[in-house]
């Protein structure tokens, strides 16, 4: 029977089974398809609680989605304009609402990520 994660041992465990699970043909509405999804969602709970990642800087999240996206300075830019491109990247000025509005847009970077202190 699953339980909730309380002990680092039983994370391991369930990470081992759902390595298991994963290497072997599952079959849509199985039992062990069933298993595998409660198992990741106990594991996810757990990592939540247990190894929580902080949201990337402002900034070096959208320099990241342009590297992703094979995009330049120059793509940003069209985006901002010239001179609040620069003064942003910069630091010397912060992004607004209407920039946060049409980065998260045209970069596909969830609003929250954009809207941190930096």
């Amino acid at each position: 029977m699953l339980k909730l994660i309380k002990t680092e041992e039983q994370y391991e465990s369930y990470l081992e089974r759902i390595y298991t699970l994963m290497q072997t043909d599952l079959q849509v509405d199985s039992k062990e398809s069933d298993e595998l999804e409660i198992l990741s969602i106990l594991v996810k709970g757990y990592e939540e609680v247990n190894y929580p990642i902080d949201k990337p800087n402002p900034i070096e999240a959208i320099k990241f989605r342009l590297d992703q996206m094979g995009k330049g300075e120059a793509f940003l830019s069209k985006i901002l304009g010239a001179s609040r491109k620069s003064e942003i990247l910069s630091g010397k000025r912060k992004l607004n609402l209407p920039q946060i509005r049409k980065l998260s847009h045209e970069l596909h970077i969830s609003a929250d990520v954009l809207v941190q202190e930096y």
